[in-house]
């Protein structure tokens, strides 16, 4: 499949939200790391996919985003070049996983939320829970998602329909709970629980 580039997250994060669903998270597995199951042609080089099924958005100007107060340390993958990975950890042991957007210098950032997955390796019914199936760790904050190197990326998948995409508010935060920015595929069993 043909990998998304640049231009694809270099639009309002709301739209690129929306049209997350539908495309295909690829990371990139090697050596010990790789089980049968991730197995490709490519000998030791394996991956595993999930399709996006849920993604919520945050911008700068979002009280729940992490570029809200400015650029610091932590969120300095979000004020990048769109289509940067943004991996942090939450309550000390869970890692979630971002894409940067719209332009550089201005924190904005999707949240993946739910996959639906592409082979068998563990559930993806939720930000961590789909970051523990896919092995994607805190190496992978800052790495450019467009790059022909990078061990994550995003792929083309089937489009959605847009009747069959749900828009509501936010889960799983505390302040902006009534902006309606979460998307999810209807009736779609892999989408995290309220």
């Amino acid at each position: 499949m043909k990998r998304v580039g640049r231009d694809f997250f270099a639009r309002d994060t709301l739209i690129v939200a929306r049209e997350l669903l539908g495309k295909v998270l690829c990371v990139q597995i090697s050596g010990e790391n790789a089980e049968l199951s991730d197995m490709g042609r490519c000998g030791q080089q394996a991956s595993r996919k999930g399709i996006i099924v849920e993604a919520e958005a945050y911008t700068q100007d979002d009280p729940a985003c992490h570029g809200y107060k400015g650029c610091t340390e932590r969120s300095k993958p979000i004020f990048q070049k769109p289509g940067i990975a943004y991996v942090y950890l939450i309550y000390g042991m869970h890692y979630c996983m971002n894409f940067s957007t719209d332009r550089e210098g201005y924190g904005s950032a999707v949240l993946i939320r739910a996959l639906e997955p592409l082979g068998k390796f563990g559930e993806t019914n939720g930000p961590a829970k789909l970051c523990k199936a896919l092995r994607i760790k805190k190496e992978f904050n800052g790495c450019d998602t467009v790059s022909e190197n990078s061990p994550i990326w995003l792929e083309y998948g089937e489009k959605i329909d847009p009747k069959n995409i749900v828009q509501t508010t936010r889960i799983g935060i505390t302040k902006a709970t009534d902006y309606n920015w979460r998307f999810y595929v209807a009736n779609n069993k892999w989408v995290s629980k309220k």
